[in-house]
């Protein structure tokens, strides 16, 4: 199989997605949308004012997006897992935006390196479901956090034309995981229908385990928990069924 012959299913929720899918096309891939998870924003949720909290720590795109959203102030420090999240507080004007690499938990010994614990506490903006590692292990480091679950991600009820489309015409394809909660949400989306999923590409292991029960016979993990670490997975993916 050449590169542009295998559909890569995109289960990014939007508006992520459409960033994967610009990437996917200036790589000479055919990507197919089919977002496992659409994001809702939460307008029940207060947020201290900002002179109640000693910093920002985003840990995805989205949660910069939501908080913005909601809010003027830019100059309060940000504190980012990864480059995405990173860039999209840029984007948004944030102007002391601290990025670190790995996940959560290696987000939270990034902020301890850089700052100390004061009284004042850090506001984690996230979805509905984080709230946790990241909180707990702050606090292991002297650090209070409060926590705003300014969105909820919830499961893409049906499967989408285009994949639908795949399983009528037999057509195998990649599909590529961003979250472990995206990938279950589309293990249940596709239950039934037959896809032919020829490899696996996750952003992270723990992201892979809810399609392990499909018993697919190329799962590749991306090296750096990224879009860039995801897409060089794609890579050796590709080369792996194109040999």
């Amino acid at each position: 199989m050449s590169v542009p012959s295998i559909p890569i299913i995109v289960t990014r929720a939007e508006p992520g997605a459409s960033e994967t899918i610009q990437r996917l096309h200036q790589l000479g891939y055919a990507a197919v949308r089919a977002p496992a998870l659409t994001l809702h924003p939460r307008a029940d949720i207060a947020l201290p004012p900002t002179s109640a909290i000693s910093g920002l720590v985003f840990t995805s795109a989205n949660g910069v997006r939501a908080y913005a959203a909601q809010r003027d102030d830019r100059n309060i420090a940000s504190w980012c897992v990864g480059p995405a999240t990173a860039d999209a507080a840029k984007q948004e004007g944030f102007s002391a935006v601290y990025e670190s690499a790995g996940n959560a938990v290696d987000l939270a010994g990034f902020i301890a390196s850089h700052s100390a614990p004061t009284d004042t506490p850090l506001l984690h903006i996230a979805n509905a479901a984080a709230a946790g590692n990241l909180k707990r292990e702050l606090e292991s480091l002297g650090f209070a956090v409060e926590f705003a679950p300014l969105y909820e991600m919830r499961p893409t009820p049906q499967l989408p034309i285009m994949v639908a489309d795949l399983v009528e015409q037999c057509r195998p394809a990649i599909v590529l995981i961003h979250s472990a909660k995206g990938a279950s949400a589309f293990a249940s989306m596709i239950e039934g229908h037959g896809l032919e999923i020829a490899a696996l590409v996750a952003i992270s292991e723990p992201a892979s385990r809810p399609l392990a029960k499909l018993a697919i016979d190329r799962t590749i993990v991306a090296d750096a928990p990224n879009e860039d670490g995801l897409l060089r997975a794609l890579g050796r993916a590709v080369a792996t069924l194109s040999a």
